[in-house]
C-alpha cells in the first residue's frame, strides 16, 4: 500500500518497526510537493507518481564505491529514502511545502538490559516465539524454503519449526561452499535428524546462457544495488531450484543488532589502534585500493565492516565522487565497542549489505521473505535479556543462549564447530567470466572510461599475485561489476 502525504496533511512521525522487519521506504522529491511512503520498495518505485528513470545520487554511488554501502536514510537514488532501525522522519508543512526531518536513535544499548535477578532466558518461550514469527508469515499457497547452515540462527528457527511439527511443510536449502567452510553435510545431517527435506545449492563458476539470463533478470528487478560478495549466488539459486520464484523464503538474519554484536579479535584490536591511525587518512586515501596503506587510515566506524575503493581510485572511476571520510569520522565515538559496533554495523552494514541481498533477491523473484528474528516481539525479548546470557565480552563469544538451546535439544555443539561462515568464491567468478565482467563495467555510463580501465587492468594483474592485495583486488572487481550491471540493466534506472 502506498501512503500519500501532502502539504494539507497534519504533521506526523514515521518510523519502521523496532528491528526493521518492514523498513519504510520514502519518496520525497526536491520540490517538496509531496511525500509517498510504503513498506514495499517495489510498489513505491512502480508508482506512476515516482518519475522514471530514477536519478542516481552521486553521494550514494560514492558511498557504494568507497564503503560498499549507502548509510540510511539515504540511498543510491536521489529522492528515495529508507527508514530502518532507529530512524525516524518527522513530517510537517512549512510555507506550503512538505518538510522531512530525519533523526536517528539507536534502540539496543546494552546498558538498558535487565539485571540477572530480573530476567532469565526461557528456551521454550524463545522457540515458541520463533515458530510463531515464522508460521504466521507463511503463505500456505506457496512452497516454503529455509536458507539453512550449521549456524546458530537458522538452526534455532529449524528447531522451532520441528517442535511445532512443520517438518513436512518447509524444505531446507544449503549453499555448498568450497573447501573447509562447507556446511552442506552438517546441514543435511540436521535435516535428516529433524525430519526435513533438504536440497544443496552449488556454486557456479563458469556462467552458461541460463545463468547469464538469471543474473540479467535479477539486476533488472533488484530494487537497490548491493555489494555483498554473495550477490550473484542468489539468482543462480533460482536456476537450480525454480520453485524459489514466488516461494516463502525464510532466513535467519537480523538478530546480531540486539543479541550482542561481537567482533573478531582482529577487528577488536584494530578499532583501538584506529583512534590514532585514522588521523593519517589525509594520506592513506590516496594509496591504491589494494594496498594495506589504504585501510590503515580507517576510522573506528569503518572497522565495523565497510570495504571498497580508496578515494583516489574512486575519483578515477567516478568523476563526481564525494569523499566519504567525513561521514564515518563524524560517526566515531569512544562508546563501548559492543554498543558502538551494533549501532553502526547493525543498522547500516547488516541492513543494507547482508540483509539487503536477500531482500533484493526476494523482490526480484516475487518471493515472500520471512525474517523471524526481526519480529518486534523477539527483538524486545532479547534486548531485555541480561548480557551474561547472550555474550562473553572477554572471550568475544556470542549468542550463548542459542548455543545452549541447540546443544541441549539438538546435540549441535557450536563451540566445537567454530565459525564456518557463508563463503562464495567470487574470485573464480571474476577470472572465469572475465570478458563478460569487463564488458558490463566498460559499458557503464557512470564511469570515467580512461580511469575505470586503468583501475580494472591494474587490479586484474594484482589478482595473479598472492596475499591480501590479490584477494582484495578480486573482491573490488566483483563489486564494480555488480554496480555496473545494476546501472546498465535495472528497470527503474535504465535509460
Amino acid at each position: 500500500m502506498i501512503n500519500h502525504h501532502t502539504p494539507e496533511c497534519a504533521a506526523t512521525a514515521l518510523e519502521s518497526d523496532l528491528a526493521a522487519e518492514h523498513p519504510l521506504y520514502l519518496y520525497w522529491p526536491k520540490d517538496k510537493s509531496t511525500l509517498l511512503y510504503s513498506q514495499s520498495i517495489t510498489e513505491l518505485l512502480d508508482d506512476p507518481r515516482v518519475p522514471k528513470p530514477l536519478a542516481i545520487s552521486n553521494e550514494g554511488v560514492s558511498f557504494l564505491l568507497q564503503s560498499g554501502v549507502v548509510p540510511p536514510p539515504k540511498t543510491a537514488y536521489e529522492d528515495i529514502y529508507i527508514l530502518g532501525i532507529g530512524d525516524q522522519a518527522k513530517v510537517s508543512t512549512r510555507n506550503g511545502k512538505v518538510e522531512v526531518e530525519f533523526t536517528h536513535e539507536f534502540p539496543f544499548l546494552n546498558g538498558n538490559r535487565l539485571s540477572p535477578g530480573e530476567m532469565a532466558p526461557d528456551g521454550d518461550k524463545i522457540l515458541e516465539m520463533l515458530a510463531e514469527a515464522t508460521i504466521s508469515r507463511i503463505d500456505p499457497s506457496r512452497p516454503s524454503f529455509l536458507f539453512h547452515s550449521a549456524g546458530k540462527d537458522s538452526n534455532s528457527i529449524v528447531l522451532a519449526l520441528a517442535e511445532a511439527g512443520w517438518q513436512d511443510k518447509v524444505t531446507l536449502i544449503t549453499h555448498k561452499s568450497k573447501g573447509k567452510a562447507d556446511e552442506s553435510e552438517i546441514s543435511a545431517k540436521i535435516a535428516r535428524q529433524l525430519g526435513f527435506k533438504h536440497q544443496v545449492l552449488h556454486e557456479v563458476d563458469t556462467l552458461g546462457p541460463e545463468h547469464k539470463q538469471a543474473i540479467r533478470d535479477y539486476f533488472v528487478n533488484a530494487p537497490f544495488p548491493c555489494t555483498d560478495n554473495v550477490t550473484l549466488a542468489y539468482p543462480l539459486y533460482a536456476c537450480q531450484i525454480p520453485e524459489l520464484k514466488g516461494a516463502n523464503v525464510i532466513d535467519g538474519m537480523g538478530n546480531d543488532v540486539y543479541i550482542g554484536h561481537i567482533p573478531s579479535s582482529f577487528e577488536f584490536k584494530n578499532q583501538k589502534i584506529s583512534r590514532i591511525l585514522k588521523h593519517g587518512r589525509f594520506l592513506s586515501k590516496y594509496f591504491r585500493s589494494e594496498s594495506l596503506f589504504n585501510i590503515s587510515g580507517r576510522s573506528r566506524a569503518e572497522w565495523t565492516g565497510t570495504s571498497g575503493f580508496s578515494f583516489a581510485d574512486s575519483r578515477s572511476i567516478f568523476k563526481e565522487t564525494n569523499d566519504v571520510e567525513g561521514f564515518w569520522k563524524q560517526k566515531d565515538s569512544n562508546d563501548d565497542y559492543l554498543d558502538f559496533r551494533a549501532s553502526i554495523r547493525g543498522t547500516i552494514i547488516d541492513q543494507e549489505i547482508f540483509t539487503r541481498k536477500v531482500r533484493n533477491f526476494s523482490d526480484s523473484v516475487g518471493a515472500n521473505l520471512i525474517l523471524p528474528f526481526t519480529r518486534q516481539s523477539i527483538a524486545e525479548y532479547f534486548s531485555k535479556l541480561p548480557e551474561e546470557y547472550l555474550f562473553d565480552r572477554t572471550a568475544l563469544k556470542n549468542k550463548l543462549i542459542l548455543r545452549k538451546i541447540l546443544k541441549d535439544r539438538l546435540g549441535l555443539d557450536s563451540d566445537e564447530l567454530g565459525k564456518l561462515g557463508f563463503s562464495y568464491d567470487s574470485r573464480s567468478v571474476v577470472l572465469q567470466n572475465w570478458d563478460d565482467i569487463t564488458h558490463e563495467i566498460y559499458a557503464c555510463d557512470l564511469w570515467n572510461q580512461a580511469g575505470v580501465r586503468e583501475v580494472v587492468q591494474r587490479l586484474r594483474k594484482r589478482m595473479d599475485g598472492k596475499g591480501w592485495g590479490a584477494l582484495t583486488s578480486g573482491r573490488l572487481l566483483y563489486k564494480l561489476y555488480v554496480l555496473s550491471y545494476w546501472f546498465n540493466k535495472n528497470r527503474w534506472v535504465s535509460r
